[in-house]
Order: C-alpha cells, then structure tokens, then sequence
C-alpha cells in the first residue's frame, strides 16, 4: 500500500467547512475521514482499509483510481487547462458528445453539458419550457415532478422533487408545479424479487392534474425510473411505459432522471434501455466522469433540439448554459470513462453478476429489524424498522458500525442504500453482506 500524502493526513481544525448533507456537530465531534482510493477500496488517514459499498456516492462505477482516467486528465490539462464555451468551441467537446450519442437510447442524441446532476434537471426543465414556446404552445409551463422524487439542489430541482426536508426551508418554490403519487407500496410489494408486480396503475395520477389545469398547460413529467436518493424504490411493471402512453397522449415531455441510474448500474447503458421506455430528454452525471471531474449532461431527441434551429443563423437558440459546460478537462475524463466501460465489458458484467447480488441482498430477509428489501442491477435497497420516537437513528448506528468494520454505505431515513463498483466480485458481496447482517443483528 502506497504512503498516505501529507496532505491527506488528519487536520488540525476542521470549523471552516460546512458539510453539505451532513449533522456537522456530530461529524466533527467523530468524524470519518477518506484519504485515499483504489479499486474497490478506501483508506483512512490511519490507513484502514474501507471496502466502497457505495462507489462514492453512486458515481465511481468503474473503481477508483483508474490510470487510464488519471493519464487523460493530465494529458489535457497540460495542452489546454480551459476553453469558454459560449461562441467558442474546443475538440474534445464534440468528440466526447458524438461518443455519448452512440449508447443513448435511439433518437436521443444531442447533448448539452452541465457540471452535476442538480445543473441537468434545472436544463431539462428550461429545455421543456422553453420547446412549447418556441413551437407556439407558450402556455405549456407547468411541470409534473413525483413523491420522493430526488432531482438535486436547484430551486428547480428541489420543486419537482419530492423530500420534504429538500424543500421546506427554502420557502416559496417556482409556481405552477404538481406532484404525481410515489410507487412504493410495501403492503403489497414487500420483500419483491425484482420489479414489483403492483402499481402501475399509480401512472394514471397524471390524468387528475391534466384534468385540473388542461394538457395545454403541462410542459413535462419528470421521474427517476428508479428513485435512488429516497430508497432505491423500484418501479412497479408496466409504470414506466404506462406514463410514456399518457405523455404522448396529452403532448407532454418525458424526462428520465438518470443521475444515478445512467451509465450501466442497471445492466444497460441506461434504464430507459432496460425498462424499454424511450424518454424525451435524460439528465446524467455521476458515472459520466467515474466521479472523477464534476460533470452532467442532458440528452435530447433531435426533434426538441431542431425545433430551436429554426429563427436566423446568427441567432442564439438556448439562453442557457454554464461558464465550465463542456469543460475540456471534464470531457477528457468522461472519455476515458467511457472507453473503459466498453473495454471492459462493465455494463455486461453488472447484469451477468446481478442475480449474485440479488439473492446476497434477499438473503437478509427474516434478520432483525428488516422490513423490506429491494435490488435491480447493482444496486439495493434495505428497509429497517424505525426506532420509536427516533426515525433513522437505527440506520445511522449502521452507518458507523459498518464504517468502523471497514464498509462504507449510504443511509435515507432507515434505509440503507448500496451501489458498489461494477468491478465487484462475488467474494466482495459475500463479505458486503457478512458485514452487514452482523451489524444488523447487533442493533438496538
């Protein structure tokens, strides 16, 4: 094992920094520091090896420390650091677009970067918008997010989403915004090997608000196909497809949030593939860059982007974009990333190991405290009964029992979320989960 860098050592103060989605005091009073990644693992500042149940936060699917990615950043930093992309272009960036528009589902295939998950909704939700106007249908500005929806951070994000805590300090949010049902029904779908076989009747709920404010006013419905950030919840057969029927119907945009789903966690490039639904617009990031450099994107049927194309060639089409869309670095890193997926066989290796998984995580049932479980690809959700008076107390404990017996995972509420590496073998879900149902059994 490599030397731990002086840099990486413990520091001395650490008041400056306000953690985002953190308890601060209670982090700062025992905190839980990385110091270097490799593979499959982590290692503190004291050394202490720390198997990745997470791949970072559901972003590092090919492993950490990938040379391949390291040698491509260095090379294009040392040729061009930086490029404006408004009025100006560089190489890489068309090159690493057409590379993405070879795995998108068909007809998706232009591709307007961001620099996160949180950048491409709040686009998508622009691009939706602002396609009705340009098509003389400007009265088309409502948006139709879901219950437990997670789209990031942006005020735009936050209004679609559906976690209450996400949304109740910030005040007001944008007007003219409704909320479809969520899909988890544990009283009937408990415990479900796969999709869950009820509730695809719940994509009807966009007939009540179409029914309310009229299907002219609605711009775009806006789902994960599968919502990570609230439990890894499942969507029940026939959901999906169920909502592109009433979309086209109704003349309303479909956007896949694929944040975390995007880039092989369910087997497929993308879970529009693997469900079979095609989506009007996906955002992405995360496994777009290995987590390597922040960077998102949104992916867009040509037909939405040509209906721009139409005003005088010296006119701008989209007010929008970032300072580092596009970045050159970024797109180096994201190329390097996907040649490593391809190479490798990664998204063909999540499906041929996920029934492995699948009955690792199924084989919790009956533990204490389990009350429901749920996996697809790689990728997994663990229910715990709440502790009374104390909701996610019980799954904290987890959190800090696993990382002190060298496992990281990811906790919502009482539920614990895990998405490791595609590079995992069975010898690694056995001992994911040797650990974990021991730490299960221990808790209070």
């Amino acid at each position: 094992m490599n030397a731990i860098p002086k840099s990486s050592a413990v520091p001395a103060d650490l008041d400056a920094f306000w953690m985002p989605f953190t308890a601060n005091r209670q982090f700062k009073a025992n905190p839980r520091l990385l110091a270097r990644a490799e593979g499959l693992y982590y290692w503190t500042p004291e050394g202490r090896q720390v198997l990745d149940g997470t791949s970072g936060l559901w972003c590092v699917n090919a492993g950490h420390g990938r040379k391949e990615i390291t040698d491509a950043v260095a090379k294009q930093i040392a040729v061009m650091d930086y490029a404006p992309p408004f009025q100006m272009g560089h190489p890489i960036a068309f090159e690493f677009a057409s590379a993405l528009a070879e795995i998108t589902p068909r007809g998706l295939d232009r591709v307007f970067f961001t620099n996160s998950g949180s950048e491409s909704v709040d686009t998508a939700l622009k691009i939706a918008i602002a396609y009705h106007r340009v098509r003389g249908e400007g009265a088309r500005s409502r948006l139709i997010g879901r219950e437990r929806g997670y789209h990031g951070v942006g005020f735009g994000g936050i209004t679609v989403g559906g976690m209450v805590n996400n949304r109740k300090y910030f005040g007001t949010m944008l007007p003219g915004v409704d909320h479809l049902r969520h899909t988890h029904d544990p009283a009937r779908n408990a415990f479900s090997q796969g999709l869950p076989a009820h509730g695809a009747e719940l994509a009807d709920d966009l007939e009540r608000p179409v029914a309310l404010h009229d299907a002219s006013t609605i711009a775009a419905v806006i789902v994960e196909p599968i919502a990570g950030s609230t439990g890894v919840l499942l969507p029940p057969r026939g959901y999906l497809k169920r909502l592109r029927e009433l979309c086209t119907k109704h003349g309303i945009l479909l956007i896949f949030d694929e944040v975390i789903t995007g880039f092989g966690r369910t087997g497929s490039a993308f879970a529009a593939q693997e469900f079979d639904v095609v989506p009007d617009m996906i955002t992405c990031a995360k496994g777009l860059t290995n987590g390597a450099v922040p960077m998102g994107a949104v992916f867009v049927k040509r037909e939405i982007h040509d209906a721009f194309m139409t005003g005088p060639p010296g006119s701008i089409e989209l007010f929008h974009g970032y300072t580092y869309s596009a970045h050159p670095i970024a797109c180096a890193a994201g190329l390097a990333t996907q040649r490593i997926y391809r190479n490798e066989g990664l998204f063909e290796r999540v499906r041929a190991i996920a029934p492995y998984w699948s009955d690792a995580v199924h084989a919790l049932k009956g533990r204490r405290h389990v009350v429901d479980l749920r996996a697809y690809g790689l990728v997994a959700g663990i229910d715990l009964s709440p502790r009374d008076g104390a909701p996610g107390a019980r799954a904290y404990d987890a959190l800090v029992a696993a990382f002190n017996a060298g496992l990281l995972i990811r906790i919502t509420g009482d539920t614990i979320a895990l998405s490791p590496p595609f590079i995992i073998e069975r010898k690694d879900i056995d001992r994911i989960f040797e650990t974990l149902g021991a730490i299960i059994d221990r808790l209070d």
